[in-house]
């Protein structure tokens, strides 16, 4: 009994002490392989990596892996700190190697015709007829002065609050800010018998209708804006590097006719 018993011991120890090598044989096997193909420290995805996801955020999706140097391409990317302020291009699945191609300059996927909005600012559209926006000649890039004017009835002159610069006139016009980004300009095209009709060999067509024109800028002085496109009227200038900064203040008639 006490030999069977032993034998049994013995026996169970011999595999495991089998299994041991079998594996160490394996592992340094599998070494040597690798290192017989000149294996290259990767990034690999581990996690589905939405488009546009800045590359500070890339690292907790990807985890670095040792590969056969035969099976990765050239333009993999070996470490995130080589490709700063920069994002995903496209959607990246688990199992993908990371490659430089797909880390792009952000300005690369903002949509032809427009230009990306500055930190903290938002977008809005305004509706306007071109003799408002130089002709229709605007384009994405510029930037702009912002003009209010109102016509109000006798009842709202009155009301304006003690103080306001405004108060007890019925018309006016002001500078409401100045280096507004345009990021977008949306005008349909001319129909074809009307381009010749309006166009000249000396300059562009005339635009035949009102253009949507897309402002970023902060919210406060977003929702100025919408409330002068809502009950008055907006004029936007163009500027330049040259432009000045100034102050016209309010502009009244009796300002107007000193």
């Amino acid at each position: 009994m006490k030999t069977r018993l032993l034998g049994g011991l013995a026996a169970l120890l011999l595999a495991i002490v089998g299994s041991v090598l079998m594996f160490n044989y394996a592992q340094a096997a599998d070494s040597r392989a690798q290192q017989g193909l000149d294996p290259i420290e990767v990034l690999v995805v581990q996690k589905a990596i939405p488009a546009g996801t800045p590359v500070a955020d890339v690292a907790q999706f990807v985890k670095q892996t040792s590969l056969p140097g035969a099976a990765v391409p050239k333009e993999v990317v070996k470490s995130l700190s080589d490709f700063p302020g920069k994002i995903t291009s496209v959607a990246l699945e688990p199992g993908e190697q990371l490659l430089a191609s797909r880390l792009v300059d952000p300005n690369a996927l903002v949509a032809p015709g427009t230009v990306p909005v500055p930190q903290g600012m938002e977008e809005l559209t305004l509706l306007l007829e071109p003799q408002r926006i130089l002709g229709g000649q605007l384009k994405a890039g510029d930037t702009v002065g912002v003009y209010t004017s109102y016509k109000l009835d006798d009842a709202a002159a009155a009301s304006a609050p003690v103080g306001n610069d405004v108060k007890g006139f019925k018309e006016f016009t002001k500078l409401a800010f100045q280096k507004v980004l345009v990021t977008s300009v949306q005008q349909a095209p001319a129909e074809s018998s009307k381009k010749e009709s309006n166009s000249t060999s000396d300059g562009p067509a005339l635009p035949s209708g009102s253009v949507y024109v897309t402002l970023a800028r902060e919210d406060v002085d977003a929702a100025q804006i919408v409330f002068a496109s809502e009950f008055g009227k907006v004029w936007l200038s163009k500027e330049n590097s040259d432009s000045k900064d100034g102050n016209p203040g309010v502009i009244t008639l009796g300002k107007v006719s000193q």
